[in-house]
């Protein structure tokens, strides 16, 4: 287990590494990502930045209220969960996520503390951080190995 430290300089930046892991990610079934930050660090651009470089073309945005919002693209299930507003983990029960296993569905999962005993482990944790008038982005790959990190550190090859 590994992490990388991405600095992202502007809300671009943050889009832009969004696309980088979607890029890293191809060819993977499924899996949780765990994405942590404060109030405004940058998880929902950084999703939008993924879901866009996936082909996604509507609107995107945090499902603040809706705690779940689904995507199909290329005949796979992509779901991006906002649970801040969850009052117990327990009501992930009655989401239906018993449907979408992360073995053949990703999981995009911004506030994964208040879901805790009641989600799937990570695939990968993305911790972003304010740092300076900028942001910092920490990658554990936790579980996607070697290949996933050196796709990820080598821009150039996603």
């Amino acid at each position: 287990m590994s992490a990388i430290a991405i600095h992202l300089p502007d809300e671009r930046a943050t889009e832009a590494l969004g696309a980088r892991l979607a890029r890293a990610l191809h060819g993977h079934a499924g899996g949780v990502v765990y994405l942590n930050g404060t109030l405004g660090a940058g998880k929902t651009t950084l999703v939008r930045g993924w879901l866009r470089a996936l082909g996604v073309t509507g609107s995107i945005r945090s499902p603040t209220y809706t705690l779940i919002e689904p995507y199909l693209i290329d005949g796979r299930d992509w779901l991006h969960l906002d649970l801040y507003r969850l009052k117990s983990p327990d009501e992930l029960d009655g989401l239906g996520l018993d449907d979408h296993s992360p073995t053949r569905c990703w999981w995009l999962v911004e506030w994964p503390e208040c879901g805790v005993g009641h989600l799937p482990p990570p695939s990968l944790i993305i911790d972003l951080r304010a740092e300076d008038g900028a942001r910092l982005a920490v990658i554990d790959t936790v579980a996607l190995g070697e290949a996933f990190e050196t796709a990820l550190q080598n821009p150039a090859a996603t």
